[in-house]
């Protein structure tokens, strides 16, 4: 094979470019930032991700499912790790007891998933059981704590157990007794078959007891008379 000969200007030329690239090279290097001149990174509250109807379930110990949240659209946030969420949905599954599902139009998620709040027109509902109706409460913030199994508000809230209704500042229930404790200035009216379990008189019977009313105190615009003051547990 014969050999080519590399002319001395090619060899000058190929000097000359790398030169030119170790040159390129330390002065990138010079105009680099240290690792100590590098401000540290400083999270904010912006969007990091998004999603669209989205789905989470969260486990109880023994592996079924507890809670279940729905959303039609969600904005994660990168410094504290919360999710913002459009028309929230949250269903409570407990064994042997009727379904609890609280709505409203917008809510909030933490970073461990441990508590939902829900905002605007918020609803809470328990399914009718055997032995009781359906409850409704109305209010405009309800917070779910998944944890302890607790739904509660510090705002007004209405409470609708079958045929009664009663008004309070803020509501404690508890998904697990299925205790609700009414808080504040509570108010309103108690059907008599809920108060004790009476039945509608027979023929020639006087008719049962109206609910007992309490005095001096104002009712809700558009409520029913008030009763007793104090709390209720459906």
């Amino acid at each position: 094979m014969a050999m080519q000969r590399v002319s001395p200007s090619s060899l000058i030329a190929v000097a000359v470019l790398a030169g030119l690239a170790a040159g390129t090279y330390w002065l990138v290097q010079r105009t680099l930032p240290s690792d100590a001149d590098r401000a540290p990174y400083v999270k904010q509250h912006i969007p990091d991700y998004y999603a669209d109807d989205m789905v989470i379930s969260m486990l109880s110990p023994n592996g079924t499912t507890q809670y279940r949240v729905n959303s039609v659209h969600m904005t994660h946030f990168e410094d504290d790790q919360t999710t913002a969420m459009t028309m929230p949905a949250v269903r409570a599954f407990t064994p042997d007891q009727p379904e609890v599902t609280a709505t409203s139009k917008r809510g909030t998620l933490n970073a461990d998933m441990s508590v939902v709040d829900l905002y605007d027109d918020a609803v809470v509902v328990r399914q009718p059981g055997p032995r009781d109706p359906e409850m409704r409460a109305l209010s405009e913030h309800f917070q779910v704590l998944v944890n302890e199994d607790i739904v509660r508000t510090e705002k007004p809230v209405q409470l609708f157990r079958g045929a009664s209704v009663m008004y309070g500042d803020g509501m404690i229930f508890n998904n697990i007794s299925r205790a609700v404790q009414l808080l504040g200035n509570v108010h309103g009216t108690i059907q008599p078959a809920e108060l004790g379990g009476q039945r509608p008189p027979s023929p020639g019977q006087s008719a049962a007891p109206k609910a007992p009313t309490a005095q001096n105190s104002p009712s809700a615009p558009g409520a029913p008379s008030p009763t007793k003051q104090g709390s209720k547990t459906p």
